[in-house]
């Protein structure tokens, strides 16, 4: 049995933590510390602290392992590491970047789960890089860490194929559900001797980080577009539009079916019977949602919200948005 320091942060890693507790002896916790979250900005812990208390309760990992929440890894959190002696680290979405101080505190290295066939999608948002580039397949890696980012041997690898509807969180969630049996599978493998490890093989790809802005819709893009850019950023940071002063957050929306290619100029006509502009609202289908027009085929948005209201369902919306037909949705400051 292996000691382990788990490091990791957000719900998707909380099931690898729990399979990890389950299999060998977690040595210590790494995990970020507390952020405000909310409307009322009280600093909560990450979820991987919440579910180590769990584990406390449950029996799982011993009173006396260690929670470390540090805002930056120093010497004095690496000698704290140390003292608790552990074999090798494992690491899921933690959220910084191992130095090479820290990555030799472990005698048997670390470990890292990444969301991606690697060398596919290196870097820190693998999940919605996939769906942005509308890859047909992804799969989760557990690789040895390296100094440089994401290029460590692969020990474990599985893939598996895309649906095309999925959004990000939905894709994490199942990536971290799915890959706690691979970090267990790896650790198992390290303690045999048999984790020897397969270079990475291939073109890599590389993804770097969402912003907030990243969110905002361009209406004059492909409906296939914009349907993948708002499915890989839900539930962050969210897309939206502008409707006048007022955001608009679309959290589902799919494609039209036989709109493919139909430019604004060949489609439905506007409200007054003008060729309508890209953002241009242009009515309901019973079936399927509020039709949006895109710079190459229609959009119908499914689940949307004004910002700071409740998130509907497109039938609840209109009813409260009668006026909504014939709005045409456009970015920031757009005249």
């Amino acid at each position: 049995m292996l000691r382990v320091l788990f490091a990791g942060s957000p719900d998707c890693a909380v099931p690898a933590l729990e399979a990890v507790a389950g299999s060998h002896c977690v040595a210590g916790i790494l995990t970020n510390p507390p952020s405000a979250k909310g409307r009322s900005g009280k600093p909560e812990p990450t979820a991987v602290a919440e579910a180590a208390e769990r584990l406390r309760e449950k029996g799982l990992i011993g009173p006396e392992v260690p929670l470390f929440t540090p805002e930056k890894i120093t010497d004095e959190v690496r000698s704290a590491i140390a003292a608790v002696k552990p074999d090798v680290m494992a690491c899921f979405a933690y959220g910084k970047i191992f130095g090479p101080k820290t990555l030799a505190l472990f005698p048997l290295g670390a470990l890292n789960l990444h969301p991606s066939l690697l060398p596919r999608w290196r870097g820190s948002t693998p999940v919605p890089a996939c769906i942005l580039a509308r890859d047909e397949e992804t799969g989760i890696t557990v690789q040895r860490m390296a100094l440089a980012m994401d290029e460590g041997d692969i020990i474990v690898q599985t893939r598996f194929p895309l649906t095309g509807r999925e959004t990000a969180g939905e894709l994490l969630e199942r990536s971290g559900r799915e890959g706690a049996p691979l970090m267990v599978e790896a650790l198992n493998l390290l303690e045999r001797g048999e984790a020897a490890g397969t270079p990475q093989r291939g073109e890599a790809t590389y993804c770097g980080m969402l912003s907030k802005e990243d969110g905002e819709i361009d209406w004059n893009a492909p409906a296939k577009e914009i349907d993948a850019k708002i499915r890989a950023v839900t539930p962050w940071p969210g897309a939206y539009t502008h409707s006048g002063d007022a955001v608009l957050i679309i959290h589902r929306a799919a494609p039209v079916p036989g709109t493919e290619g139909i430019a604004p100029a060949e489609g439905l006509s506007g409200p007054a019977g003008e060729a309508p502009k890209p953002g241009t609202v242009l009515g309901m289908d019973k079936k399927r949602g509020i039709l949006v027009q895109t710079g190459e085929g229609l959009l119908a948005l499914e689940t949307l919200q004004w910002r700071t209201k409740k998130i509907l369902d497109w039938k609840s919306f209109i009813n409260g948005t009668r006026d909504f037909p014939g709005t045409v949705l456009t970015k920031r400051n757009t005249p």
